[in-house]
């Protein structure tokens, strides 16, 4: 019996040696050489957009080896000047408030992830919320939906809690029918997206106060960035976000505005690329489009039911703003 211990150790120390002489080795070729460094940049592209998994990169390489892979993994097409003329609303027949009509939604999966985009004919339609109790708590996309008499909607922009919290505070750029939310200096802020008085969407990565008091926006919220303008679409690569699940906006030349929403983290929907969200949307003639608070605040809700599956093991999250139909 004892030699059969004996054995069996040594069996197990070999076995141990080796898997951790593998994981080893496999953790210094990704990243420490240049033979995998898509492998890599994606690894710390994804980890560093998360809340609570950024020890994948942060164990293994510098601040400043991790700011030159973020910075070099973020290459856009150039930002051209919006042009909002170019957006033609078409005349709607009816008026579809509170129901179901004018509003279609698309289920698309492809081999690694699974998404819903819903295409809203009638853009006035579309409206920029809080929670009712923002700045105390959050509601979910699904509570804001309800309390609103809404008949649809998607979580929107980005909050200052961690990923456990109340998801009671939004951040950055807040206008809400009309009004600023938040006290902010606008110079020093980057990504925004909001609706004009005329119900047209404007997309922005670099806006200034005064920039956004001269669009008169009905409402506005900030995230990003932006994925298309003018019909260009500006994401090359990956986008440097890594693979998330996503919220997104787009607005199509006839005004329709569409929502996506894209599931992950899950075994059959482990998520997209900001270039994947970007191309869904092309795909379905969005002319402008901005990227919103992704990872497990992601969520779409449609005449009274949840329609995506959320990421959080707890179901949806908190959130402090959503885009909402009614």
């Amino acid at each position: 019996m004892k030699k059969f211990l004996k054995k069996l150790a040594k069996v197990l120390a070999v076995f141990i040696f080796e898997i951790a002489y593998i994981l080893g080795l496999g953790i210094y070729l990704i990243y420490y050489t240049d033979m995998f460094t898509t492998t890599r940049d994606m690894i710390v592209t994804t980890s560093m957009t998360t809340m609570t998994h950024q020890y994948f990169a942060t164990w293994f390489l510098s601040d400043e080896k991790i700011n030159e892979i973020l910075a070099s993994n973020r290459l856009t097409n150039e930002t051209e000047e919006q042009s909002l003329e170019d957006i033609e609303i078409a005349e709607i027949e009816e008026d579809n408030s509170g129901s179901k009509e004018g509003i279609e939604v698309i289920p698309i999966e492809t081999d690694s992830f699974k998404a819903y985009l819903m295409i809203i004919d009638d853009p006035s339609r579309v409206e920029l919320v809080t929670s009712p109790d923002v700045g105390i708590v959050g509601s979910t996309t699904s509570q804001i939906v309800e309390y609103y008499g809404a008949i649809a909607g998607i979580n929107a922009g980005g909050l200052a809690d961690d990923a456990y919290g109340t998801g009671a505070d939004p951040t950055g750029l807040l206008i809400i029918d009309g009004q600023h939310y938040n006290d902010i200096n606008y110079y020093d802020y980057h990504s925004m997206c909001g609706f004009t008085q005329d119900n047209k969407l404007y997309v922005s990565d670099s806006i200034s106060r005064a920039s956004i008091d001269a669009l008169n926006l009905r409402c506005a919220v900030s995230f990003g960035p932006a994925l298309i303008v003018n019909g260009t679409p500006r994401i090359s690569g990956g986008g440097g976000w890594g693979i998330q699940p996503r919220t997104c906006i787009g607005q199509r030349q006839d005004g329709a505005v569409l929502f996506l929403v894209i599931d992950g983290r899950q075994k059959d929907s482990v998520g997209a690329t900001l270039k994947h969200a970007q191309d869904i949307l092309l795909n379905y003639g969005a002319y402008n489009a901005f990227n919103l608070d992704g990872g497990a605040s992601s969520t779409m809700v449609f005449d009274g039911a949840l329609v995506n599956n959320p990421s959080d093991i707890a179901g949806e999250r908190y959130v402090p703003t959503a885009f909402i139909v009614k």
